[in-house]
């Protein structure tokens, strides 16, 4: 049986939790990385209707987009719905997981798809790209044990860069040491200086592998105090950046972008700031969620338009001044991450031939109605 823990080692090495932007409550919500899973439902938020289907469909494993707990719950006061819905997951044994803005940030995630659903061509980070941390493990071992610790530090997810993986560097060099009297060596006698002829290996580990590589290392080491040490590591790391700009496939007008806009993700309404609706344009820029603090990014950029989430009336003004045209769809459009989740998900359950099922939410959790 799959265990929760398996489905989400393997998500963070694609979207890693070091990916989500500071304070951003990311990672598990509710309920034991080590349940079992049998269906696993993907959405974009939790909340009591999407719980009440994942209960009517029996769903054990959520995997949302957005988190469902944003803020600590100071009082359990079960007549407040969203109380009341913390109280039905755990009743119906159903854990809960949320992957936030490493999501939008990873590569060939949220900003990615939105920007795919845009036909934007030649995209790039909108914000400043950050680097992910990585650390290089080095570990001393007698040459004719560092096959076998090479190959268990592989096991153990270290030494991937890029599309390689159980990538290592090896020294050659003599150790000395000697042995104390409590000492147990496998090389040399008890107070008598010894050598031995040793590898030094070294491989580039991420964060989220760096206990089970060392565990693996440890255990395939022969040495009674293997000597190892870990330091961080610059220039190899991925980078990763929040949203996308990017040109169209053609130019067209303001208003025809907000209409095609419109077809796209499938909404009824959208808002427009712009000081032309005729204007000709073809380079944008997209942020899923709520993204009007990052406008002065898109102007930086060279952006003709930005589309991102939750505009409000004063920066909407100062948008105007700027001469920037920014078309606010919603933060709702973020609900393209469920079949796409659910595509990624299945592709990685053949891979690692898991039994469970996986389904997408069918709810609108959209709270705005147009009238």
């Amino acid at each position: 049986m799959t265990k929760v823990k398996e489905i989400v080692e393997r998500f963070e090495k694609f979207a890693p939790q070091d990916m989500a932007e500071p304070g951003d409550p990311v990672g598990l919500q509710l309920g034991s990385l080590s349940a079992e899973v049998k269906k696993m439902m993907v959405t974009l938020d939790v909340r009591p209707e999407v719980v009440k289907e994942a209960i009517d469909q029996q769903v054990d494993f959520i995997f949302a987009h957005h988190p469902a707990m944003f803020h600590p719950v100071k009082h359990f006061d079960l007549s407040v719905p969203q109380n009341q819905m913390y109280a039905d997951l755990i009743k119906h044994g159903i854990t809960v997981y949320a992957a936030h803005t490493n999501l939008d940030n990873a590569h060939d995630g949220m900003n990615d798809w939105l920007a795919a659903a845009l036909g934007l061509t030649a995209t790039s980070s909108l914000l400043p790209l950050k680097e992910e941390p990585l650390d290089q493990l080095c570990v001393y071992v007698p040459r004719t044990a560092a096959a076998a610790v090479r190959r268990a530090l592989a096991q153990a997810g270290a030494g991937s860069i890029g599309n390689y993986t159980g990538c290592s560097y090896t020294a050659m060099g003599t150790g000395r040491f000697l042995p104390n009297q409590a000492a147990q060596p496998l090389i040399g006698r008890v107070n008598q200086p010894s050598q031995a002829v040793e590898e030094k290996i070294e491989v580039f580990v991420k964060p989220q592998v760096v206990s089970q590589a060392i565990q693996a290392m440890l255990a395939a080491h022969p040495y009674e105090e293997p000597v190892y040490y870990l330091v961080p590591v610059h220039g190899l790391n991925q980078k990763y950046g929040m949203g996308r700009v990017g040109q169209l496939k053609q130019p067209m007008t303001v208003e025809e972008f907000a209409l095609k806009c419109k077809q796209i993700f499938q909404i009824p309404e959208l808002r427009v700031i712009s000081p032309n609706l005729n204007q000709i344009i073809s380079r944008v820029a997209v942020l899923g969620g709520s993204g009007s603090q990052f406008y002065p990014a898109a102007l930086q950029a060279h952006a003709d338009v930005y589309l991102t989430g939750d505009l409000t009336y004063h920066t909407g003004h100062d948008i105007l001044a700027t001469g920037l045209t920014v078309i606010d769809p919603g933060h709702h459009i973020e609900s393209i991450c469920k079949p796409k989740l659910k595509h990624l998900f299945e592709k990685w359950r053949s891979e690692n031939d898991w039994q469970f099922s996986i389904i997408a939410s069918k709810l609108n959790t959209d709270p705005f109605k147009f009238i």
